[in-house]
């Protein structure tokens, strides 16, 4: 029922959307209407406006990380409008611009929870697709009209950031931002971004952002201009003779965004003594790794996945405040199958967003 403009929860109530669905990893995507949970009373529903591609829905729904619960809909860059409100929601109002990334609940009680950390659960989170809601159902992603999420699991998007370049903070921007918030990069400091993709390209904006000196770690230079554009002051070929010994200790810190197999020891070369390696991309191969690498300098090898609810927000009020988001390509839901492709080629600056407007009207 409505009252005074809030939506409020009396009982189960369907929620009908339409929505990208697979009923396989090799089948294409089709058009389907799905329904979301039944909201509580400490509910939202969003309107889905934009809803950015990450390569962790490749993976999921091609089964590249085991068996994905089909039919199944993906996507967790999501930004929209509040629609309706629970009786009890207390955050948001019909009306809001909002985002949801990776996660739409968790136990919210745990040591983790409390400190801010729903992305460490210990009893585990519901991600915002393949994860069992609090109902029992599959969780269905952002590729659809819709969703139904807890209250606490919403961030507000400023409104000097689009829809279309928000989308994508609501991971590769929180997976960047959290590791260099942690270890605190800061003005003076050299950092060094490995890979330029969707992560590498928001990792160079935030460490700019931060008063680091960045440089770009990439097989070729043949990004080195679009690098620059996004406040790099330079690029390095990684595949140059003598690389790793010419470049040996000249880094404080290295985001490795790359999602292959590497020469982790060599690249542990390149930092300072005391210097730090945050892990955020994640290769199918075990990765090898010879202690002295680490041992020598007291170097730091560590890793970060995204980031809690109150960081995510931190970070979209600090891209909002520094005047940038994603870049971006905006595709149809026709266009879906293709971008796939697209992204596992690499031939994507930086990031497909899905302008959820183009589903058909009937």
């Amino acid at each position: 029922m409505q009252l005074r403009g809030r939506w409020l929860y009396t009982g189960p109530m369907s929620i009908s959307t339409k929505a990208l669905q697979k009923t396989g990893p090799n089948e294409p995507f089709q058009i389907a209407t799905i329904e979301r949970r039944d909201p509580r009373a400490d509910d939202v529903v969003i309107d889905i406006m934009a809803a950015g591609i990450c390569h962790s829905d490749i993976h999921t729904i091609r089964n590249e990380w085991g068996q994905a619960h089909f039919p199944l809909t993906v996507g967790h860059e999501i930004a929209g409008v509040v629609s309706a409100v629970g009786e009890n929601v207390t955050k948001w109002q019909v009306g809001d611009r909002v985002g949801v990334g990776c996660l739409v609940n968790s136990c919210q009680e745990c040591e983790e929870c409390r400190a801010g950390f729903e992305n460490n659960c210990l009893n585990g989170a519901v991600g915002t697709y393949n994860s069992t809601d609090i109902d029992g159902t599959i969780t269905q992603g952002g590729y659809a009209q819709k969703i139904v999420v807890n209250e606490n699991f919403v961030c507000r998007i400023p409104d000097s950031l689009d829809f279309d370049e928000a989308a994508p903070l609501l991971c590769a921007g929180i997976t960047t931002y959290s590791p260099l918030a942690t270890w605190k990069v800061s003005p003076g400091q050299k950092v060094a971004v490995l890979g330029l993709g969707g992560l590498g390209h928001m990792g160079v904006q935030i460490a700019v952002a931060r008063g680091a000196e960045v440089t770009v770690l990439s097989r070729s230079l043949k990004k080195a201009a679009v690098a620059q554009s996004l406040g790099a002051t330079r690029t390095l070929a990684t595949t140059e003779e003598g690389f790793f010994e010419n470049h040996r200790g000249e880094f404080d810190f290295i985001l490795n965004t790359i999602s292959a197999d590497i020469d982790l020891s060599g690249y542990l070369r390149l930092l300072k003594p005391r210097g730090v390696m945050a892990v955020v991309g994640l290769p199918p191969e075990a990765q090898a790794l010879k202690f002295n690498a680490l041992i020598n300098g007291r170097k730091v090898l560590t890793g970060s996945n995204i980031g809690g609810i109150a960081e995510t927000q931190e970070m979209l009020d600090f891209c909002a405040e520094h005047g940038f988001g994603a870049r971006i390509e905006k595709i149809g839901v026709d266009e879906v199958d293709a971008a796939y492709d697209r992204v596992v080629a690499g031939d994507v600056q930086f990031r497909f967003v899905i302008d959820t407007s183009t589903f058909p009207a009937e």
